[in-house]
């Protein structure tokens, strides 16, 4: 929020300097986070004199320059050269003498030096109005009244506007600050409660009666959707004549970084920032039958805005119809291209109205149109404002465009809104502030803000909030305002904190992930995070099925949260290879959605893996190796190791993934990504993906303090086996059906070469497996061994139609 200095004092009963007033704003909550200079001039004409040019004759070595003389009330007169073509005695000039900085209306500022031009000294310049940021003319020099005396600062004659800017960092919740008429009330709050008075009140500009004009205008107004539009005012004005505006309205705009249109815009600008409320101004003779109705259209009727853009209008927008239902403006968010005031307007019906935020918001993304007037609405509005409003902005009108009064003011509020009451009591203000505020300094600070106390009590207190607070609606909020005006500065810091210690719960879920994080990033993988929101085109009708989407999107290609991680991961991923960042390792902590039923949805958690590239780049000791499934399946075997997981099975999926699980929980998902998904991202190299279920991997975690045992004292056996099996038999089926053995002896099995021949027989592969055996309590016999390992054979053979190689 920008707020100017000058204009914001207009409504002050006192003029604190500007650095005094940033410090109170802070303290009240309207954080200052700039503070800058603004100039009408550039510098101000800071230095700049008038002088009389003296003398002016031709320069003896230049046939376009002139030697002057100029009497700028010193004791001796400059001598400066001059280029421009009309400078002549007798003139009355502006000067820039010897050590003075002009600052062009374009280019680098210039600091006046003595200077020797053709042989000849220089004492100054004299100036155009380019050159001094005056205007664009560099036809010759500012020429100037012959009245003025020489000596006399230019900046008195030419008045620069100078004023300084605040650049204001508003929570969300302060609609009220939004316009320097509610600035100036905080200010005045604060400042009564400084000095324990009520007398400090902001300047509300009175109000002018208007002149009226000789022939009526009437125009009717009616509201369809009285939810979406609560109240709705208006007023005709004939005989307006739209020209530019006067230099005052045009430097309040300026320094709030607003370019002047034309009076009648300008004025609705200058109201806008003044009190926070929106309007919007038609050109009368343009509304059909003389008829504003407040309503909704049907879905796709067309319509062109100011900027000249064709729009559909969807069915939840709440439109400004004339008399045929035909669309003038959105409500409350853009005006019609062919109803707004032109240079040739000369009728103008003027609209103050309050619409909800629920219908404004919507319009406004849906649309993509964020407009100071949307960005109001949908915070919300002083309804009880809206007619002061549109007097204020009809009297000026009236004032700087010669406007008349051709109707009454139409006000149409089928509803008048009550105020919010809140009850609490002084007890609790101290509880959750912290600071025993006194009974009569909460009251001052609560009705210098405009809440009206409707009952008090030793204990307790009920107040009526202003409508000018539409956040309030709670005793916190209360809390909120009296600590903010009576200064956040000022709430003691205690130097004891007592607490209890809460026991942490187990297992701790971010200890957990960072546990993770570092060792993936220890192991050479960069961390990213993606948009949870992405684009329905990457997903099958499927899957967009049960897809969550978003009602206001903010672009086309984000319209939905993500059903999966994969393609948010692949644009990252994309982004970089085209950028020729070839080896990828990411991982990435995030969420996916869902729709489970009717207004019900589900949040999954997850960690995602994404390699690419070569693990093992070429150099003179070996070739490069891409990256590979078992690269990616030994780094998810050690993630799951180190979080102590045990117990893992392995299952085929679809498309060469493998699903890992335990406890009948599916933990990770892994493989290689489709060739047709990776075509859809433009990617022509593999790309590698695991997925864990980050909820069913934390709900495996042991609940108790790690546990340790001794290294066992007797030495392992190892025996090896070779196995002759068909050849779609996987090794995850050698493995489950040793695990059924169930001898606590077997401690480990691992696969160490696997041959293929024909000499085996069609379709057959020999499996190697070493199995380890141990007894924590003895020495193992060979007996012992051989008993297990003939229970091993016996199952392979039943249960694979293994043969045992000899």
């Amino acid at each position: 929020m920008t707020i100017s200095y000058n204009w914001l004092c207009d409504y002050l009963p006192v003029k604190p300097t500007p650095e005094e007033l940033s410090v109170i704003l802070t303290r009240i909550g309207l954080e200052v986070e700039s503070l800058e200079k603004f100039e009408s001039v550039k510098g101000s004409l800071e230095g700049l004199v008038i002088g009389e040019v003296l003398t002016a004759v031709p320069h003896p070595n230049a046939d376009k320059l002139k030697l002057t003389t100029v009497n700028i009330g010193a004791a001796e007169p400059l001598h400066i050269v001059c280029g421009a073509p009309n400078v002549a005695a007798g003139q009355k000039v502006v000067v820039a003498p010897i050590g003075v900085t002009i600052y062009p209306a374009s280019g680098e500022p210039l600091t006046m030096k003595k200077a020797k031009i053709r042989g000849e000294e220089s004492h100054g310049m004299i100036c155009a109005e380019d050159e001094i940021g005056l205007g664009s003319s560099h036809a010759g020099i500012l020429v100037l009244d012959p009245s003025l005396t020489p000596g006399t600062p230019a900046r008195e004659i030419f008045k620069p506007f100078e004023d300084w800017v605040y650049e204001i960092g508003l929570t969300p919740n302060r609609m009220d600050a939004m316009s320097h008429l509610g600035v100036a009330k905080d200010v005045c709050a604060y400042l009564n409660n400084t000095a324990n008075t009520l007398e400090n009140k902001a300047k509300i500009p009175a109000l002018a009666a208007l002149p009226e004009a000789k022939d009526r205008y009437d125009i009717s107004v009616s509201i369809e959707n009285t939810t979406a539009c609560p109240r709705y005012a208006g007023i005709t004005l004939s005989g307006v004549k739209v020209g530019p505006s006067p230099e005052w309205l045009t430097h309040r705009l300026q320094a709030i970084g607003i370019r002047s249109i034309n009076n009648v815009v300008d004025i609705t600008n200058f109201i806008l920032h003044e009190t926070g409320q929106p309007l919007h101004a038609f050109d009368a003779d343009t509304i059909k039958g003389r008829k504003v109705i407040v309503k909704n259209l049907p879905q796709n009727t067309l319509f062109t805005t100011l900027d000249e853009k064709e729009r559909k209008l969807d069915a939840a927008d709440l439109v400004i119809c004339n008399a045929d239902s035909e669309p003038m403006a959105l409500a409350g968010v853009f005006g019609g291209l062919h109803t707004g005031v032109s240079d040739t307007t000369t009728n103008i019906f003027l609209e103050s109205a309050c619409f909800a935020a629920a219908s404004i918001r919507p319009t406004s993304f849906r649309h993509g149109l964020r407009t100071d007037a949307a960005a109001r609405f949908e915070k919300g509005v002083d309804i009880s404002g809206t007619v002061y409003v549109l007097q204020r902005a009809a009297a000026l009108i009236c004032e700087l465009a010669g406007g008349q009064a051709a109707s009454g003011i139409v006000d149409i509020y089928p509803q008048p809104k009550p105020a919010v009451e809140v009850e609490t009591s002084w007890n609790y203000i101290q509880k959750l502030s912290g600071k025993a505020y006194p009974a009569d300094k909460i009251e001052r600070i609560l009705t210098s803000l405009g809440f009206t106390f409707i009952s008090k009590t030793e204990e307790r207190f009920r107040v009526a909030v202003p409508f000018s607070k539409p956040d309030i609606s709670i005793p916190a909020d209360i809390v909120e305002e009296v600590m903010r005006i009576d200064g956040l500065d000022n709430i003691d810091i205690p130097t004891q904190i007592t607490i209890t210690p809460s026991p942490a719960s187990r297992p701790d879920k971010e200890k957990i992930r960072e546990k993770v994080a570092n060792y993936l990033a220890s192991n050479g993988f960069n961390e990213i995070f993606t948009n949870s929101i992405t684009n329905s085109k990457y997903y099958t009708p499927e899957v967009l099925a049960t897809t969550v989407r978003m009602i206001n999107s903010l672009t086309e290609e984000l319209d939905i949260m993500r059903p999966s991680m994969l393609e948010t991961g692949l644009e990252s991923v994309a982004h970089n290879l085209n950028r020729r960042n070839d080896n990828l390792l990411f991982f990435e902590f995030g969420n996916t959605y869902a729709v489970t039923g009717e207004h019900q949805y589900e949040e999954t958690a997850h960690l995602s893996l994404y390699l690419t590239g070569q693990k093992v780049t070429e150099s003179w000791l070996h070739k490069a190796a891409p990256v590979d499934f078992y690269f990616l399946k030994g780094y998810v075997q050690n993630i799951l190791q180190l979080l102590g997981i045990k117990g893992l099975q392995y299952k085929e999926g679809e498309q060469n993934t493998w699903e890992i699980v335990v406890k009948n929980k599916s933990v990770v998902t892994l493989g290689a990504v489709d060739n047709a998904k990776l075509k859809q991202f433009d990617i022509k190299q593999a790309v590698w993906f695991a997925d864990f279920n980050w909820l069913n991997l934390l709900s495996l975690l042991q609940k108790t303090e790690s546990f340790y045992k001794e290294i066992p004292k007797f030495p392992s056996v190892r025996r090896d086996l070779a196995l002759i099996l068909d050849k779609q038999v996987k090794y995850a089926a050698v493995e489950a059906a040793a695990k059924q053995v169930k001898s606590p002896l077997l401690q480990d099995l691992n696969l160490f070469d696997v041959f293929e021949s024909e000499k085996l027989g069609a379709n057959k592969k020999s499996y190697a497996v070493s199995f380890t055996f141990q007894d924590a309590q003895k020495t193992l016999t060979d007996k012992e061994i051989d008993a297990v390992m003939e229970k091993l054979i016996k199952t392979f053979q039943a249960q694979l139609q293994a043969e045992i190689r000899k």
